[in-house]
């Protein structure tokens, strides 16, 4: 069995003496391990680290087997961000929720293309906000998007000021009621619509972590949120 294709290095693991096992995320395949020979050494080190692009090929006996890859560097971006402390850490938690949340070798046509998107402008104008959208199609690619078009209560498409914690629908201000101290703040611009400023997104941040924690990850296993990831948003909360 062979295959070749580009992918985007979301881990490494040393294994034995010196062979390292990777895994990558590729738009036909998905997430996608093997072994790479000689990848624990000193001369792979540089190219084996987390959003690398990578060329890469496949071979196993069987189609089921772990297999080993040949990999070629196309773009090392962790030694891009590596100035910005920021964008590295938004670097490592990309990786780490691709890697934790999508099932293995199930193709990505949406998501991949979407990550390659979002790690080619680590650091640039307008990153988080790009970042905050992306965590909204991760939910939408495993099966946790939410609805933020129109109220819950009222049907209504203006007003809306909250998100429900239980269904992920957005509630406006009048559909609320006494119940408003029990929903998420719904931050202007997280539909997509209108710009948004620090606390905006730090409020989207919060009701995506929400829906990450309490619905993805329950039914993962309910294994605990990357801590990449906490490490990003105590990083945003005090840049």
């Amino acid at each position: 069995m062979e295959w070749r294709d580009q992918g985007v290095l979301l881990s490494m693991r040393r294994h034995g003496e010196s062979a390292a096992i990777i895994e990558v995320l590729t738009e036909t395949r998905g997430r996608h391990a093997g072994v790479v020979r000689g990848g624990g050494g000193r001369r792979m080190a540089p190219v084996l680290q987390p959003g690398a692009q990578l060329d890469l090929v496949w071979r196993a006996r069987l189609e089921d087997h772990l297999g080993s890859f040949a990999v070629e560097p196309l773009r090392l971006r962790a030694a891009e961000a590596m100035a910005d402390r920021l964008a590295l850490l938004g670097l490592g938690s990309v990786c780490a929720l691709l890697q934790f949340a999508l099932p293995e070798r199930a193709p990505q046509p949406v998501l991949y293309p979407a990550s390659c998107a979002l790690l080619d402008r680590l650091g640039q104008e307008g990153w988080l906000r790009r970042y905050l959208a992306w965590e909204l199609q991760l939910l939408e690619a495993t099966g946790y998007g939410l609805d933020l078009s129109r109220c819950a209560v009222t049907g209504t498409a203006e007003g809306l000021a909250y998100v429900s914690p239980r269904t992920g629908r957005a509630v406006s201000l009048s559909g609320a009621g006494p119940w408003a101290d029990r929903l998420l703040p719904l931050p202007p611009g997280l539909d997509g619509q209108g710009g948004m400023d620090r606390d905006g997104l730090l409020a989207g941040l919060r009701v995506t972590g929400h829906f990450l924690a309490t619905w993805l990850a329950p039914a993962l296993g309910d294994r605990p949120l990357p801590e990449a990831r906490a490490r990003f948003l105590r990083a945003v909360e005090r840049s």
